[in-house]
């Protein structure tokens, strides 16, 4: 009940731009989404209500999400819930951090909890987690000295990197549209390790209880494995769910973006290799200078979500309402932006002797 409160409060207060369905409200392809969230995760979670205004995108969120993270085939949940949590701190999303921090002090022990939180991944006690964690930690960084090579086996790779993928749209579209805390606001450090270990008790069979594979791929029509996700194909269940939720996503920007738009940010992503941007957003003007207003809007809005998604205000966002009306479009544009920067991420990590195409735009 408490963490039912919580999300609760969360959703009504705290959710950005749209307004979430409730979850009586909910029918057909919603429904569904989200009485499998609720039965799997003991409550329909915030993350899956910010992308109910389209129901198919929540049900591609869910996919992606579920299938990697939630059945434990070959790798267990505190491995995958350390990738999620630096991630995260990687991509300066407190939300997340909150959220998957949680889990781990179930999952392992505070003390390494605390380490994941604090960026301090060389402190983890867990040797095998560590090792998962500093890799996961540079993932997102390939032409990095200091990047870690994989330590994991070929069979891992599936539900490893499928983590990775998940988590950097997760923390892209929560930055946008959730405010950037999940626990409550004033909590000292004392009162905040106390608040986790509670929360993780009560969530502890949403961490434990096994999950059985593919029980979301009905949500989705059937699509092909593209070659940016190759790293999914030796697992037939994730492959599927990545392939559907990727097709949907695709779907979603051509539906609301312009090909001009469209081309414009997945150029850029083809170039990006990881690094920040900065605080000013002056990279982004130069790039969308070209453009009419209403492309303008939009591809201001997609660039921002893709490559600094914490820079999304709501001048950024009234902007490209005044072009594109609708919950839906919106939602539609930065969860497009926030897939095609994660399979740029996905990508750098495909098994050997994988290729992406040489032009490295993703062909449908």
């Amino acid at each position: 009940m408490l963490i039912a409160r919580i999300a609760s409060s969360v959703v009504q207060r705290q959710v950005k731009y749209v307004t979430p369905v409730p979850v009586a409200a909910a029918r057909g392809e919603l429904a569904e989404v989200y009485t499998q969230v609720a039965e799997e995760m003991g409550l329909v979670v915030p993350p899956v209500q910010l992308h109910s205004v389209s129901p198919r995108l929540a049900a591609a969120y869910w996919a992606l999400m579920r299938e990697p993270m939630l059945p434990t085939d070959t790798v267990d949940r505190a491995a995958k819930e350390a990738v999620a949590t630096v991630v995260s701190v990687a991509n300066i999303c407190p939300y997340c951090v909150d959220m998957h921090s949680v889990g781990m002090y179930d999952l392992a022990t505070e003390h390494d909890a605390e380490a994941l939180v604090a960026d301090r991944v060389d402190e983890l006690d867990d040797a095998r987690v560590r090792a998962v964690a500093a890799w996961a930690r540079t993932a997102a960084q390939p032409d990095d000295p200091a990047a870690v090579p994989a330590p994991f086996a070929e069979a891992d790779r599936p539900e490893l990197v499928g983590v990775l993928v998940s988590l950097h749209y997760l923390t892209r579209m929560v930055n946008v549209f959730l405010s950037s805390f999940l626990l409550p606001p004033g909590l000292g450090p004392a009162a905040r390790r106390r608040f986790k270990r509670g929360v993780s008790r009560v969530l502890r069979p949403t961490l434990r209880d096994p999950r059985a594979p593919g029980r979301s791929l009905p949500l989705l029509p059937p699509a092909p494995l593209p070659p940016d996700a190759a790293w999914a194909k030796d697992n037939p269940v994730i492959a599927a769910a990545v392939a559907r939720a990727y097709a949907a996503f695709e779907d979603a920007g051509q539906r609301v973006l312009s090909a001009e738009v469209r081309e414009l940010v997945n150029r850029r992503l083809d170039s990006w290799r990881g690094e920040e941007t900065g605080l000013s957003r002056q990279w982004c003007e130069r790039l969308i200078a070209g453009l009419g207003p209403a492309d303008q809007a939009a591809a201001r809005l997609a660039l921002l979500t893709a490559l600094a998604s914490y820079q999304v205000d709501a001048d950024v966002v009234d902007e490209f309402r005044a072009w594109h009306p609708g919950e839906a479009a919106l939602v539609e544009v930065a969860a497009w932006a926030s897939c095609a920067a994660a399979r740029r991420v996905g990508g750098w990590h495909l098994p050997t002797g994988a290729q992406l195409p040489s032009s490295g735009h993703i062909a449908w």
